[in-house]
Order: structure tokens, then sequence, then C-alpha cells
């Protein structure tokens, strides 16, 4: 079998303590003015305002806009692009969460190629190079500093939709473990479940092979070599410590393993992609609007389950990452204990184990099954394939909590 190999990642990645302070000069690179999209939340802090005195104190000129809100509605968009057009900026920095480095992707896209933002949905729908987009993650689990993805609501539409080009990919990621020391359990829980989700989904995704015109084609285009070293390191660092993290927030070499955990993730799935979980999570966080890691992390067991005959491998050597221990030749022995172990790991920091306790409605159930199974750029990721009837399977067993049933 030959080996084929595919990544799309920014210019430079920059992670450690401190490295918040390398801002100034790297936004130095790229211009003198500087859009800067953040929150409310982070916009009050004194990190935040420690950031922009040494933007200032280096003449970069900033404008900020701190209104992002959680999942990107789409009309929001436009009321940045508004106060930014009149500024002229050179770069686009976001500080914040996923939704404030998604906010920047598309200010970014807006501000250079005009249009409206449904106009790009879908993958290579972006013409060309945007303004560049230095990212600072005060989070750790999207991963979307590295990924060439931005994530939209948009009233219009029932589930969430995405903007896939490696045109959105940051020009720069700068991730400072400390900016995630005041993330709250529950947020540290839910953006790190969601980590670990993207790097076992990239690692047990779909093979496709080495079409020259795939990458070409898609953005997302399942497992390669390269795919693989970023997502075993992810849970190598998030098995070791997304439960400390959780436990103790200021246990400062948890919080970096998290944070790099989620960061290679981001550099696995951004060109593997991900799968079912994901496209499950999609109508179940339309219906139940929970938060996107809860959903994907409460659904994770059960398709990895449905994968057991397709990938008993791969989901074996998860469990090898994880730190589990097993007799040469006992895979399937060990991807059984792979999956009892993900369950205990996130029962342990607070994830919902069922759609039921999301708040999903059981007369919702063929829906979402029937939506899931659409998201094809998704399904076509997972290495079993679905029918409606399977899908309509996986949804029913998250649901009751009974994981041997997706064994059917």
């Amino acid at each position: 079998m030959s080996m084929f190999a595919a990544a799309r990642l920014p210019s430079e990645i920059l992670f450690g303590k401190g490295q918040r302070h390398a801002l100034p000069a790297v936004a130095a690179k790229y211009g003198r003015r500087a859009f800067v999209c953040t929150d409310e939340r982070f916009a009050a802090t004194s990190h935040f305002a420690e950031i922009l005195a040494g933007l200032h104190n280096a003449a970069i000129d900033t404008l900020v806009f701190d209104r992002t809100l959680p999942d990107v509605p789409r009309d929001s968009v436009a009321a940045c692009i508004a106060q930014a057009k009149n500024f002229k900026p050179d770069m686009v920095i976001g500080i914040g969460g996923g939704s404030c480095l998604d906010m920047a992707k598309c200010a970014a896209l807006l501000l250079s190629h005009g249009g409206r933002l449904e106009d790009y949905y879908g993958e290579f729908k972006v013409p060309g190079p945007t303004l560049p987009v230095i990212a600072v993650p005060t989070t750790a689990g999207t991963g979307s500093e590295v990924t060439p993805v931005a994530v939209i609501s948009d009233p219009d539409r029932t589930l969430k939709v995405g903007i896939a080009s490696p045109h959105l990919i940051a020009v720069v990621a700068l991730c400072d473990p400390d900016l995630t020391a005041t993330c709250p359990p529950f947020l540290t829980a839910i953006a790190g479940a969601d980590a670990l989700t993207h790097a076992i989904e990239a690692f047990t995704a779909g093979s496709r092979g080495a079409d020259p015109h795939l990458p070409q084609q898609h953005v997302f285009i399942g497992k390669s070599a390269l795919t693989d070293h970023f997502a075993l390191l992810a849970i190598r660092l998030l098995g070791r410590s997304l439960e400390k993290a959780y436990r103790d927030g200021s246990d400062e070499a948890a919080r970096a393993d998290v944070m790099m955990g989620a960061l290679a993730a981001g550099c696995a799935f951004g060109t593997a992609g991900t799968a079912a979980a994901h496209a499950v999570q999609y109508p179940v966080g339309a219906l139940t609007h929970t938060p996107h890691g809860l959903g994907v992390a409460t659904m994770l067991p059960y398709v990895m389950t449905y994968n057991l005959p397709a990938a008993t491998a791969e989901i074996a050597e998860v469990g090898t990452a994880l730190g589990l221990s097993h007799q040469e030749g006992d895979a399937g022995a060990l991807a059984h204990a792979t999956i009892r172990e993900v369950s205990r790991l996130f029962g342990a920091i607070g994830i919902t184990p069922t759609l039921a306790e999301l708040g999903l409605p059981e007369d919702k159930i063929d829906w979402t099954a029937e939506q899931a199974l659409g998201i094809d750029r998704l399904i076509k990721n997972n290495p079993r394939p679905f029918d409606l009837a399977a899908m309509r399977r996986l949804v029913r067993a998250a649901y009751d909590g009974d994981i041997s049933a997706t064994m059917m």
C-alpha cells in the first residue's frame, strides 16, 4: 500500500505559556491596522486589556468588535462588517473561543470578497486569499485556530452551516494556555470532550486513498499519515490531562496538555474531517440548543461501537494512546476496553450519557436520523457505511442509552 498524506495548516503555529506577549511582533508582520473580534466576557478581562496595550505600544491601531455571540448568528456578521469597513484593517485578530475565531474568519472573508455570507456556504466557495487572520484561542476545544472551517447559525436554516475553504485558515495560530486558566470546569469539560471527539473521529475516519484530485475537490478528505500523527498526539494529551484540568483548573501542566491536544486535534480533523458523531449532533443541537462539544461527546461512544466492525484496529490504537495496556493480538478486547474508557472519562467530567438526557424529544428520533444521514461531508468519512435504518438504530440506541444496540 502506498503512503498518502495531506495537511492544511497555518503558516505559523506558536504555542506555550506567555506566547500572548508575542502578538504585537506577530501582528506587525501583517500591517499596522488590526480589527479585533472577541466577545463581551473576554473583552472585560485584564488579559484583553494587556493585549490591547501591547498592540498600542507596538504602534498598531486597533478597532474592537466585542459582540461575538455563540454559534456566530449570520446577521451578527453583517453588524461586525459594518463596524470594520471604514477602518480598512490590514488584518483580523480573533481572540476568544471558537465562535470568536470563526467570526474573525467570516469578517476577513467578507471584508476581502464582499457579498453575503450565504454565498460561501459549502466547500471551496471562497475565491481567493482573505485578509490575514491571527487566531488567539482562549478555550481548548474547537481547534478553529488551525482549521479551514467557520461554522454559522443561519435563521433561515434548521441546522448550522459551514464555510469550508483552505483560504479560511489563519496565517498564525498563537496559543497560550494561560488564557484558558479562567475557563470554568463545565466549559473545560465540553471543550476538551469536543477536542477528543475530533481526534478520535479523525483517526478512525475512512481512508480514501491517494486520488490526486480529492484534496482539490474536497476540504475533508479522510485520514492520512499526517492527520493520524496529529490525532494520536491529541488523544495521548487529552487522555492524560483532560480530567485533571476539569478537576483543578489551576494545574498549568494539565491546561497546557489540553490546549495542545485541542490544537493537535484541529490539525487532524481540519484535513481528515469528522464523522457520524458530528453528523448526529447537528440536528440534535438544533432541537435541544445544547453545546456542540456536549452533543458530540454524548454520541461518541455509540458511534465508536457502531464502527467496531470496520475500525477495530484503529479503535484499539486509540486505546493504546489513552494509556490502556493489552496483550499482543487481542485488538478486539482492547477496542471494547477503549470505548469503555472513553465513556468513563466523559462520565467523570460530567458529559451527558444519552440523547434523552440532552433533551431530544423521542418523537424526533427519526427526523434526527434523516437529517444526520443527509450531512454527506461527514457521513462519507465514517469508516462503516450508513443507511437510514442503521442511522435510526444509532440514534435510538443513544437516546435509550443502549450501547449494545448499535452493534446490530
